[in-house]
Parts: C-alpha cells; structure tokens; sequence
C-alpha cells in the first residue's frame, strides 16, 4: 500500500487524524473557531508533516535507533520553525491568530505517530504522499469544523457573511464547548456512513449445483444472489 494515490486515500478517508484516529485534538479544538483559522493550521501542519517525513525517510539509516525519538523532534522543530518565520513574515495575521499552536506542532502526535510508523520504515517518495494524505485530511478536517463552527456561530464563512440578517448567532458555537459539538456531530456522521458501508454488504456469488455451502446460503447451483448483510448479522445474533 505505497501508491501514491493509496496513500492520499488512506490519510484523507480511510485513517483520517481527526475523524477516524482522534488525534490532534488540541489544535482541533482550540483553533477552529472560524474557517480560517482552520485551514490555515491545517494547511501549516501538511507543510511540517510533508518536509519531516521526506527528511525522516531519507536519514532512516543514519539515525541510530536509540536516539530516534529526539532525532525525529530535531527535525521536525527545524521546519516547524522555518515554517512560523514564513508565517511571521508574510500572514502575520494568521500567525497572530494561531498564537502557540504553531510551536506546538513539534510535539503534535500525528507527526511524531507517521514519522515513527511510516517514514522511518520507507522510502523518501512514499513518506512524502503519507505526510501529504496525512496532513490534507487533518485540513479538510479542520476546516470543516472551523466552518460549520463559524456558520452557526457567527453567521459567516470565510468572514463573508452567508445568514439572513434574521437570524441571530449561537454564540456557544464560536466558544470552547462548541468544538465539541461539532467534533461530536461530524464524527458521529462519518461513524454513521462507515457502519451502513460495513454492515450492507453485497455478497455475490455463484457455484456448481449441489454445492452444500450456497445451500447453507441459499444460493442454488449457477446463480447468483445477493445477501444483505444486516440480514445476516441479526441471524448470528439470534443464534
């Protein structure tokens, strides 16, 4: 699973830092008050994520295995803060806005976590879609939250207003419980859409007449017939 475009999946849906594997959750929670500020974090971290993995996975060899851990936070602290100088000099605004968070992405666990379970085991190519696929689904992630947060809260995205003049802002939403909320409500929907995926499965197929395992299915001999797979987990339940 080292294609390119494996990886891309794999770190924008199928392991997604946020709504599949809960990490980072501080940044998560504590700067997405607007879409911005979401995708701006994002984007910063598959910047940071990107480079150290590229870097990681070509000294792979030359870093002794005892020292690895501080060998990795080396790294990673080296771009970080090239990347905050970047900020500082060109969107100050977003830097101003990020504050602290941006230092502490050194010691964020979606970096350190890809660095030691993948970059440190691979070549420089693949790392760099892994750190790519990673670091775009924590920004989808992020910006998705900053977004509704920002809707609901203040009646705008992307600091356009897109609300009636009517309606009247919940306040809660642009405050710390409302990243809960959010969080909550948007995991519990991936949650819900990765279920029914799961349990309707289409199980198609076909065999020779006589055959005692399709009988057991209820398939006869040479045709094909399609078994939901709700069905069947509530008769294993029942048995």
């Amino acid at each position: 699973m080292n294609k390119p475009v494996e990886r891309l999946y794999n770190g924008i849906v199928k392991e997604n830092p946020v709504f599949v594997m809960m990490l980072g959750m501080c940044p998560t929670l504590a700067v997405t008050s607007s879409a911005i500020n979401g995708a701006g974090m994002g984007l910063t971290t598959t910047v940071v994520l990107t480079l150290s993995n590229m870097m990681i996975a070509a000294l792979r060899k030359l870093i002794p295995n005892r020292v690895r851990i501080p060998a990795f936070i080396v790294v990673v602290a080296t771009f970080v803060t090239l990347v905050q100088m970047l900020l500082q000099a060109y969107i100050p605004s977003l830097n101003k806005s990020l504050g602290i968070y941006i230092p502490l992405i050194v010691v964020n666990c979606i970096i350190l976590g890809r660095a030691e379970a993948y970059a440190s085991k691979n070549k420089v190519i693949p790392s760099m879609f892994d750190g790519l696929g990673m670091g775009l689904g924590f920004t989808i992630a992020l910006t998705l939250i900053g977004l509704f947060r920002e809707i609901l809260g203040n009646g705008t995205a992307f600091n356009v207003t897109v609300m009636p003049k009517v309606y009247e802002p919940i306040t809660i939403f642009v405050l710390a419980p409302g990243a809960f909320f959010v969080l909550a409500f948007l995991v519990a929907i991936q949650n819900k859409i990765r279920n029914r995926k799961a349990v309707n499965v289409k199980l198609v197929t076909s065999c020779d007449a006589g055959c005692a395992g399709c009988a057991s299915a209820g398939i006869c001999g040479g045709h094909e017939k399609q078994i939901d797979g709700e069905a069947v987990l509530k008769e294993q339940k029942q048995e």
